[in-house]
């Protein structure tokens, strides 16, 4: 009953319009009335505690990083040198799309920056070469979907601290599983513009390579200074957060120089609303996760799911469809900060590596940033091409159904995720 009437109240007020976190707020006091124990000052407290956690820090320096990142341009910078690399060769500027998609995820963490910044310097570009433009901007939408798999990762910090798992273990378990999902795009463009006639950059000279790279080389240390530091165990996920916007800023102000003073209020300013949205979305979460572990939630589920629990991967493949069902309506942050207290309890008892699922939970819930009608990944690549969204979508589904058969395929071999975290982890 406890249940049907926190779903109920939450799918009712989210329906009604009401903001997510208020939504997770009024659900859980209608479960406190439910439960006789109704009390605002437990409310306040879990809100407060739910917010008042070292790690989440993480958050805010990560996305000013990507802050200053784009206004740096050492996001530019990623898109020159892959398009030296391979805006050359037929269909070019879409490889150029990954691959700069998969090493900016590896300094942002942040799927709606990496996105929108994506957006921004190659739909111009593709647009002027006479690419199938539609088809360009859903290639860029589910590249931007790797940030949260690539570490540094925003969504697997918030994973991490509602689930109470390791974040750096996350953080390196997600590498290859990104990587990945990075190839499977790129085969998936290979397949779909291997017939179309487009106009192809001139092949740039020997000495014009080695100017960008020069160039961008900063750009590519920020990413090898997290993962060493964090292999070494030289500093925790929220210091390489503040070690990442540390570095990023000191490269746009002063080896670039296209970060300016004036800027930084602007970019200050922009970095703190999200915060403030991400934070309120953990408290209000925290609060539904504390009446959950009351109200025994998870052993209801477990008697729910009955015969799934006999087997993992069967268990696994439940959980991801529930994810990107539910990733069509609702946003990534408060999918993984309502799902992740409930199911984690249920996975140790089926006996499933808590770092594994993380990654393949974050995954699934990293598509749902492309499903219509929620999708803001989508609708801000909509946005900024000026495109529709149905069109978009339309042009998007080889490059959805690649990334969605990556996940599959993690729900199949673990051992994509758990070996790779073993060599990395000694």
């Amino acid at each position: 009953m406890t249940v049907v009437i926190f779903l109920g109240c939450l799918l009712g007020f989210l329906i009604l319009g009401v903001p997510i976190a208020f939504a997770l707020l009024l659900a859980g006091t209608a479960m406190m009335w439910q439960m006789g124990m109704f009390d605002a000052q437990l409310i306040a407290q879990n809100l407060i505690n739910g917010a008042d956690n070292f790690v989440l820090l993480a958050a805010p320096f990560f996305m000013l990083a990507g802050e200053f990142m784009n206004a740096g341009g050492l996001s530019r910078r990623i898109v020159n040198m892959a398009l030296c690399l391979v805006g050359h060769i037929q269909g070019g500027l879409g490889y150029v799309a990954v691959i700069a998609a998969v090493i900016m995820a590896s300094l942002s963490g942040s799927a709606l920056a990496d996105t929108t910044a994506l957006a921004a310097l190659l739909l111009p570009m593709m647009r002027d070469a006479k690419y199938d433009v539609p088809r360009c901007a859903g290639l860029i939408a589910c590249g931007g979907i790797i940030a949260p798999v690539i570490p540094p990762s925003i969504p697997f910090v918030i994973f991490g601290v509602a689930a109470q798992v390791s974040i750096t273990k996350l953080f390196l378990a997600g590498i290859v599983p990104g990587v990945l999902m990075g190839a499977s795009i790129l085969i998936a463009w290979r397949l779909v513009s291997r017939h179309d006639k487009l106009e192809t950059r001139p092949k740039p000279s020997a000495a014009e390579m080695r100017k960008t790279f020069i160039d961008g080389v900063w750009a590519l240390v920020l990413p090898a200074i997290i993962i060493v530091g964090l292999k070494m165990g030289v500093f925790t996920p929220t210091e390489a957060a503040v070690v990442a916007a540390a570095y990023a800023l000191f490269v746009g102000m002063f080896i670039y120089r296209e970060l300016k003073f004036r800027d930084l209020y602007r970019l200050f300013l922009s970095a703190g609303k999200m915060t403030a949205v991400v934070m309120f979305l953990v408290g209000g979460a925290m609060v539904s996760a504390w009446l959950i572990t009351v109200a025994d939630l998870p052993g209801q589920l477990v008697g729910m799911l009955g015969g799934l629990l006999e087997s993992p991967k069967l268990f696994m493949l439940a959980v991801v469809l529930i994810t990107l069902v539910i990733g069509t309506s609702m946003d990534m942050t408060p999918n993984i900060l309502i799902l992740a207290p409930v199911l984690m309890p249920v996975v140790k008892q089926v006996g499933i590596d808590p770092v594994y699922f993380g990654v393949v939970f974050v995954m699934a819930n990293a598509i749902g940033l492309i499903t219509p009608p929620v999708g803001t990944s989508l609708t801000a690549v909509c946005g900024v091409g000026k495109l529709p969204v149905g069109r978009v979508v339309a042009g998007m589904w080889p490059f959805l159904l690649a990334e969605v058969g990556v996940l599959v395929a993690l729900v199949a071999f673990p051992q994509l995720v758990t070996v790779p975290l073993a060599f990395l982890s000694r």
